[in-house]
């Protein structure tokens, strides 16, 4: 188990900005830097780091917390995970307390996958550097390749001995169960329950995430054989998902960020023939088709993909596979085609690396106008193909969310297709409103099976009555619309209160007869008969007074690593801002004068204690008033009276103080 002593010091080390930065293209806006949130898809940046409050937050889908749950989130790790992660970022050593059987039994199942794929991962590359075979067939076919040692050490390539349990044997041995190895897929179950090696013989492409970790292998045979599959790979695990991977993004994702630009390859050897070349903001697919959980790994750090296949007949094919999903993304895309039926690798084998960065510098072209020319070619002069190539093509222009680029293709693609720029707009107009109509028609059906509400031209559309008010809908015999989670007045006061202790908790205000007092213990006390209902609004209040035993005043931090995920969202809403003051107002030449929330902090707190104080003597006349609904003795009805009209002065007193709060 991890110490709190290294927790602590990897809290305090880890910088919000750095840890973001390594996944999203970050820019600065203000005192506040910004981009596109990495947990959905979205084209207008929303997504916000505050530096100085060591938070980021997501104004798009909600999502909020520090540099560990950030993390925790993006890689879908645990909390020791997280910390494990961020340790090793910063050089941290970890400290650890020893584990009794029961913790080690219990130990993370998704974080002994990484481990046992860690160790397979090791296996494989000792074998291609320490075994004899494992150098002369794996090492030796790596360096026919023409791969240097430095690259081959870079991507941990590996062998796997050509032996039926070489490394089951090794993996018991080890003490790893036989069903993480058939789980993650480097064993295969015999029906007598036995295992075999999956890669035996194979020279191993290990799969990493984007933090770096392995997740999966792929394997490449050496046998010339057509029985034999050329590539093996990892099966879908718990911890390998093809299609939210893309091979060596972890190695390129700085360089597409310095670059601001991706190069999109086929395969494996592809991406390590251009590391070599000194191209280094390079992925690969793998082999599958494109999948939108790949087209929103490269959008975190660049919006222009430059497509690399073969230049024979099926590469020409292939590269019009997947790019109309990268245009609906926003993604500029180009195509580039190498000569003679050659790959990325086999080219920079056959010209060198020079020629080869100079050839994709200069052969690129942008897809609408390549896939229009090349569909042309295949259509020559007969006018129904000719009619399908003006319909596919604008079908992909019409998936393009940017209007001025749209603007621009139908124009240029006007000349190249001899046809009249208002047919193409006409024909993109026809496609978009069938699409909508599409969509809609989707939608509602969907929504008809679970009673949401009915989706038309401008959204969800309400029923007729749904703009009535209760006395309207009740006199119109309507049901009244329930929206699915209500946020009441009470909720609202309460989180209020948190947002107060969350933001200006350890704040000194001077109060009358008491001097200087920090803001927590002053409204914790006078509020202290008030029981929250928010269940995390409780949990932090709750805290706030235990930590006031002995005289401490807890930071927003604390709560946003709580193990209550309602806990650390409620912190993130009540301590994030999407907009913030330019310094520029008040700088010597403007001279204006902006307030701010804390140069009226008294008459904040003050405020919110009335509020919440009026709601509770609200709720008390009420439950008063239905106790005078029920028969009751003459002493319980004067008894009843009188706490009524004591609670009414007060709620009346309550509601004139919040109408003109004055504070000395």
């Amino acid at each position: 188990m991890i110490t709190k002593e290294t927790v602590d010091k990897v809290l305090d080390t880890a910088r919000i900005e750095e840890v973001v930065g390594d996944f999203v293209d970050l820019k600065k806006r203000g005192t506040s830097l910004i981009g596109n949130c990495p947990f959905h898809n979205e084209k207008t940046p929303s997504f916000y780091v505050s530096v100085a409050k060591g938070i980021y937050k997501c104004f798009g889908c909600g999502v909020g917390g520090d540099a560990v749950k950030f993390v925790m989130e993006l890689e879908k790790y645990s909390y020791p995970e997280a910390i494990r992660f961020l340790a090793n970022k910063y050089h941290i050593e970890i400290q650890e307390t020893e584990r009794t059987p029961a913790q080690m039994a219990a130990q993370d199942k998704r974080e002994s996958l990484y481990v046992l794929s860690q160790w397979a991962g090791k296996f494989f590359k000792n074998h291609l550097w320490e075994s004899d075979l494992g150098k002369s067939i794996g090492l030796s076919y790596f360096k026919e390749r023409g791969y240097r040692e430095d690259i081959i050490k870079k991507f941990e390539l590996g062998y796997s001995p050509d032996q039926w349990t070489a490394l089951v044997d090794e993996a018991n041995k080890n003490g790893f169960a036989d069903s993480y190895l058939t789980e993650i897929g480097l064993a295969i179950a015999r029906d007598d329950k036995s295992l075999y090696d999956r890669f035996r013989g194979r020279v191993i492409f290990p799969i990493q995430n984007l933090t770096g970790r392995i997740i999966g292998f792929g394997g490449r045979t050496l046998k010339t054989e057509k029985s034999v599959p050329k590539y093996v790979n990892s099966p879908e695990s718990e911890i390998y998902h093809k299609s939210d991977v893309l091979y060596g993004l972890n190695h390129a994702k700085k360089a597409i960020a310095d670059h601001d630009l991706c190069y999109l390859v086929e395969g494996y050897a592809d991406v390590i023939a251009m590391h070599q070349a000194g191209v280094e903001n390079v992925v690969s697919s793998s082999g599958t088709s494109l999948t939108t959980g790949q087209i929103k790994l490269i959008s975190r750090f660049t919006k222009n993909v430059v497509i690399l296949y073969d230049g024979d007949a099926a590469g020409i094919k292939a590269s019009l596979r997947g790019t109309d999903m990268l245009l609906e993304e926003g993604l500029n895309v180009k195509v580039l085609l190498f000569p003679d039926g050659n790959d990325p690798d086999s080219y920079i084998r056959e010209v060198g690396s020079t020629a080869f960065k100079d050839y994709i510098a200069l052969h690129q072209e942008d897809f609408i106008f390549y896939k229009t020319n090349i569909l042309l070619k295949d259509a020559k002069d007969d006018p129904i193909k000719r009619a399908e190539v003006i319909r596919d093509v604008v079908e992909s222009i019409a998936l393009i969310p940017d209007e001025i680029k749209v603007s621009v293709f139908i124009r240029q693609c006007s000349s190249l297709l001899d046809i009249e720029e208002r047919i193409l707009l006409s024909e993109l107009n026809k496609i978009r409103i069938n699409k909508a109509k599409a969509s809609e028609k989707k939608i509602n059906q969907q929504n008809n099976a679970t009673g949401s509400l009915a989706v038309g031209p401008y959204g969800e559309m309400p029923p007729p009555d749904f703009f009535l008010n209760e006395q309207e809908r009740n006199e119109a015999g309507t049901t009244e619309v329930v929206a699915p989670q209500q946020i009441t007045a009470e909720t609202l006061q309460e989180r209020e209160i948190i947002r107060i202790l969350l933001n200006y908790g350890q704040e000194l205000v001077t109060w009358e007869g008491d001097g200087d007092v920090p803001v927590a213990p002053y409204l914790l006390g006078s509020i202290d008969d008030i029981d929250f209902e928010d269940k995390p609004s409780a949990i932090i209040v709750a805290e706030f007074k235990k930590q006031a035993e002995n005289f401490e005043v807890p930071e927003a931090k604390f709560f946003l690593s709580h193990k209550n995920q309602d806990v650390v969202n409620l912190a993130v809403d009540s301590i994030a801002s999407r907009y913030e003051i330019s310094p520029n107002w008040n700088d010597d030449k403007r001279k204006i004068h902006v307030t701010r929330e804390i140069e009226h902090l008294k008459v904040l707190i003050i405020q919110a204690i009335y509020r919440i104080k009026k709601r509770k003597f609200e709720k008390e006349i009420h439950k008063i008033r239905e106790e005078l609904k029920t028969p009751l003795s003459e002493q319980d009805m004067d008894i009843a009276l009188s706490k009524y009209q004591k609670l009414k002065e007060a709620e009346q007193t309550l509601g004139q103080l919040l109408g003109n709060t004055v504070v000395k």
